[in-house]
């Protein structure tokens, strides 16, 4: 069973724990090898061609303001094909409720028909938001496993979590 764990995360300044925070490292970022790790698969970093705002507040207000338009960003590279994967983590973090516009850009550029998917979002609060019935509307042909929601604070010492998660999935 080959993995895949396609992910977007955000560095540098985050809402942590009801302050902003620099990260050198995004959350998700971190759950996503965390998953790579306890299963084995290939890692693929969802990038924007035009960044978000370093300032965090701005950011939210982008992401806000794409979410509403439904926008689709462009991305520095995509994936043409998942043929060689049975199943896909889609990892990233809550905004506004769901993914970055950015991770159905490239979701929705795949044919998902046979493939196992599983969501995994980072939050300070929302859980998974709508981010699983967001990927039924858009994974047409996929059947999915359960979610996981990580408090993104907690992160870094989510490792056994994430893997016991990960490993019940496959």
């Amino acid at each position: 069973m080959a993995n895949l764990i396609l992910y977007y995360s955000r560095k540098g300044e985050n809402y942590v724990n009801g302050s902003i925070k620099s990260l050198q490292k995004g959350n998700t970022e971190i759950c996503a090898e965390y998953i790579q790790k306890a299963v084995g698969g290939d890692l693929f970093e969802i990038e924007t061609v035009k960044a978000y705002s370093a300032d965090y507040m701005t950011c939210t207000e982008e992401a806000k303001a794409e979410l509403q338009s439904k926008a689709r960003p462009a991305l520095k590279k995509s994936l043409d094909s998942i043929a060689g994967y049975d199943n896909v983590f889609v990892c990233g973090p809550c905004w506004w409720g769901t993914y970055p516009c950015a991770v159905f850009t490239q979701l929705e550029q795949l044919d998902w028909h046979g493939k196992k998917v599983m969501a995994l979002m980072t939050h300070e609060g929302s859980g998974l938001g709508t981010c699983e019935r967001d990927l039924k509307g858009i994974c047409a042909g996929a059947v999915f496993g359960k979610g996981l929601a990580v408090h993104g604070a907690d992160a870094a010492r989510s490792e056994s979590a994430v893997a016991a998660w990960a490993k019940a999935q496959v």
